[in-house]
């Protein structure tokens, strides 16, 4: 008999997922920062908290885009799926609706606001789920090996 019972990804695994997914962001990002703003950008000395319309378009927008895009058409981030991980309905251990991956993007800032009790629950919650997750309705687990 098999289980047919999905295996939840614990909190390092996601962890490490997400600095995956920060470290091949960065590297996109952090040239094209520098080509427009040189690299005084990172050095403090801004005196407003945005740079310019590019930093907006190029810090928020452009990740939050990306990650969405994954999560809707692949089920992972490239951190997620190096380590064999899927964002899953919930309910219905299908793919995500647009819709929930909005909300799971936005869950990721309620989440985190309130010093990140919000990420670390997925240590401690029966099916791993962080606050942005049951926002959403979602689960992330581990992709059986074939």
């Amino acid at each position: 008999m098999t289980n047919d019972l999905p295996t939840y990804a614990g909190f390092w695994s996601r962890t490490l997922a997400s600095l995956i997914d920060t470290l091949w962001m960065s590297a996109i990002l952090v040239p094209v920062l520098v080509s427009i703003y040189g690299w005084a950008y990172f050095d403090g000395t801004k005196t407003s908290v945005f740079a310019g319309p590019a930093d907006i378009l190029l810090t928020y927008v452009a990740p939050a885009v990306a990650v969405v895009a994954f999560w809707i058409y692949r089920q992972a981030t490239p951190g997620k799926s190096a380590l064999g991980l899927k964002v899953v309905d919930a309910t219905t251990g299908g793919p995500l609706s647009p819709k929930q991956a909005i909300l799971r993007y936005i869950g990721y800032y309620v989440s985190t606001i309130p010093l990140f009790i919000g990420i670390l629950w997925v240590a401690f919650d029966e099916r791993k789920q962080g606050w942005h997750d049951k926002i959403a309705g979602t689960v992330v687990i581990k992709v059986p090996k074939a």
